[in-house]
């Protein structure tokens, strides 16, 4: 019998708390949770209670179960307790360890390597194409049958709140029958679009998509829960770089990124749209931006989603269109 060692990360609570449950259910298998799982969460718990539970011996059972969430919180100083006893664990213990964000002590993250961690990511990615294969997993191994179409809308309507398609694909199990879904089949059960990432906003922006770019809007301020002064912050940021790149002697984008301080890909974007609006194209789009945030802040009494919203437009309509913007 040996020990066990689970490492679950990820951004979304509600992704990483579905993935933490199913494994503390399948360690637990047909034993009685009350004797085998011991959960430590909160703010109050210190890195040391981990250790004690987990160097305590199973009672009535073969194997103890220790839950130990949110080590987000703690330091490397905080985890030297635990980063010791990684190093010879007791081996009637499967210890689960959950931290949401990015960031663990490299310390940590060492000792739990040596010691045979199981790493499990939760996140199902930062872009479209990450997030589309994450729901292609989690429907393959569902009883829902999907159609591209039906995935393409369930990707569209979900956004970044991937944590929503656990409880979606329930509702569609039961409903489905076996049958292959459409999109028609899904929408009736799809409510409010989830939120967007903000250059999902600035790239229909910058293609001159007024009416996307206007949905991307309302997703980022609804579902989002983005204040219009924040997103406010996102465009002048966006604008910005293109200013700074405007004039300047910059030719490709090993040159903009120098400028910039920023990786190449975004360099490139910006140093794109710079030259596609122009000097003037720039400038307006700065005055614009000047002018919105007075109204935000009480120039004009404009609600703030109007505001918001007649700025993206006119920022939107100062980029050539694309053929499938025009479309």
């Amino acid at each position: 019998m040996t020990a066990s060692l689970h490492l679950l990360r990820g951004d979304d609570e509600v992704l990483l708390d579905a993935a933490t449950s199913e494994l503390v259910h399948r360690l637990i298998g047909d034993d009685d949770r009350s004797l085998v799982v011991t959960e430590l969460d909160g703010e109050d718990y210190a890195a040391s209670a981990i250790v004690d539970a987990a160097q305590t011996p199973p009672f009535l059972t073969e194997r103890r179960v220790v839950v130990a969430r949110g080590l987000q919180r703690f330091n490397a100083g905080a985890l030297a307790p635990l980063i010791e006893y990684l190093g010879d664990p007791l081996d009637t213990t499967d210890l689960v360890l959950v931290a949401g964000g990015e960031r663990l002590p490299k310390a940590f993250l060492d000792a739990a390597k040596q010691a045979g961690a199981t790493v499990v990511a939760t996140g199902a990615g930062r872009n479209r194409q990450e997030r589309s294969g994450w729901i292609d997993e989690r429907v393959a191994v569902s009883d829902v049958k999907l159609d591209p179409s039906a995935k393409s809308a369930i990707a569209d309507w979900l956004g970044e709140d991937v944590g929503r398609l656990p409880a979606l694909l329930e509702t569609l199990e039961a409903v489905g029958g076996g049958a292959k879904l459409t999109a028609a089949d899904v929408e009736p059960f799809l409510g409010e679009a989830g939120a967007v990432p903000p250059w999902d906003l600035t790239d229909a922006i910058d293609r001159g998509d007024v009416a996307t770019a206007l949905a991307m809007l309302a997703r980022m301020l609804g579902a989002g829960g983005r204040h219009p002064l924040v997103v406010m912050a996102t465009l002048q940021g966006h604008y910005e770089r293109m200013m700074r790149l405007d004039g300047a002697d910059v030719r490709d984008r090993t040159g903009a990124a120098n400028v910039l301080r920023v990786a190449p890909f975004q360099a490139q974007k910006a140093l794109d749209q710079s030259r596609r609006l122009g000097h003037d194209g720039v400038a307006k789009a700065i005055e614009l931006l000047a002018g919105a945030d007075l109204d935000l802040r009480g120039q004009r009494a404009w609600p703030p989603e109007l505001v918001m919203e007649v700025l993206v437009a006119r920022l939107a309509r100062l980029a050539p269109k694309s053929r499938t913007a025009r479309r």
